[in-house]
């Protein structure tokens, strides 16, 4: 379905290279891009890879007014055989439908969702970094586009997918990272759009991420709606604990939280290991306590862009704590590593997360 249009003038060999040298993360894309479009008279229609270019749109969009528009996160990974997988991308399929479904958008079928990105994959596989963690950043997003101005679903929609080379999303390696507790602001509530990959929960949580970073932290963490306790996730990934007795915990999916592909993935390695894994609220107050008394040992943060993030530092109005030792934990590593090498090859799949990108 996806017809092939090559870019009349891509970049040349020479400029790629030096783009891939050390490419920041989100800044750095391909010679293509995935379109397809869809209304309501003829479903999905006119899918092609087509050379990335500038959209152009009127003004009365709906996307621009209403904000009808989803997204997803995954990436492409160079094989130990120089071949290309994409990791888990059924999920990122499923979750996307999810999330069109929440926002009263059509919903993309899995099989056209894989190709298109099968299609650009194989059509830019050029531009994944041959760096030890280089990879594909794939942002496949849908936007309502029909022009009018009015409150409802609309009739139009464009569906695109953009490729960004990128290195390691930390330059030196993981390094624990410290969060600001958000007392003020929330992230979701109770029947909204907390567990949909729209754009506005990440523009809601703009204002606490710029408290964070202007009090000098790197991250915001945020606490439930209704009682301002109970911890929910960062601006932008799930969060775990991890105790001394080897379990580990993360909050539960209850519609206000993301669910993540890489929190997913973390969850079955760790019930692989024979960890014992709880999926159960946990307060603000037991992350001090249990961090003052040493029963808490590490915390991490995980997403499809960083992978896994050591948390070291942790603060809010009146108080701050550190976890362990303020550095990347034992069990961290261990899980971070663990996922690297399968998400690139090194390891066995067993639960047949790796699908080779078609050729």
């Amino acid at each position: 379905m996806f017809a092939l249009e090559r870019h009349p003038t891509p970049v040349s060999i020479e400029d790629r290279t030096a783009r891939l040298v050390d490419p920041v993360f989100g800044r750095v894309f391909t010679d293509h891009m995935a379109v397809l479009l869809y209304n309501e008279e003829r479903g999905w229609h006119d899918g092609r890879i087509a050379a990335r270019a500038p959209l152009t749109m009127d003004p009365a969009s709906a996307v621009l007014h209403y904000a009808q528009e989803i997204f997803e996160g995954m990436k492409a990974y160079r094989q130990e055989d120089d071949s290309v997988s994409l990791f888990r991308p059924r999920a990122n399929a499923e979750r996307f439908r999810a999330s069109a479904r929440r926002m009263a958008m059509p919903e993309l079928p899995d099989e056209l969702f894989l190709e298109s990105i099968h299609q650009l994959v194989k059509t830019d596989r050029d531009w994944i970094p041959t760096s030890a963690e280089g990879s594909l950043y794939l942002r496949p997003f849908m936007i309502a586009s029909e022009v009018f101005l009015g409150v409802k679903p609309a009739a139009q929609y464009i569906y695109m997918v953009l490729a960004s080379s990128v290195g390691a999303y930390w330059k030196g390696g993981a390094r624990a990272v410290s969060l600001w507790v958000s007392h003020d602001y929330t992230r979701a509530g109770a029947g909204g759009t907390g567990a949909a990959k729209c754009g506005g929960n990440y523009a809601t949580s703009l204002v606490a991420q710029q408290e964070a970073i202007r009090r000098g932290y790197d991250q915001v963490v945020f606490l439930d709606a209704a009682e301002r306790r109970w911890i929910e996730e960062l601006g932008g990934m799930n969060i775990f604990f991890v105790f001394d007795d080897g379990s580990i915990q993360t909050p539960p999916l209850t519609g206000t939280i993301l669910p993540g592909i890489t929190r997913d993935s973390i969850l079955t390695l760790a019930r692989d290991e024979g960890l014992v894994v709880r999926e159960e609220p946990y307060s603000i107050e037991q992350w001090r306590d249990d961090a003052a008394s040493g029963r808490l040992v590490e915390s991490f943060a995980c997403g499809t862009a960083a992978v896994v993030t050591p948390i070291g530092r942790v603060a809010g109005p009146g108080y701050e704590f550190t976890i362990g030792s303020g550095s990347t934990g034992q069990t961290t590593q261990r899980i971070l590593d663990t996922l690297n090498a399968i998400q690139r090859g090194r390891a066995p799949d067993p639960h047949g997360w790796r699908e080779p990108v078609r050729v």
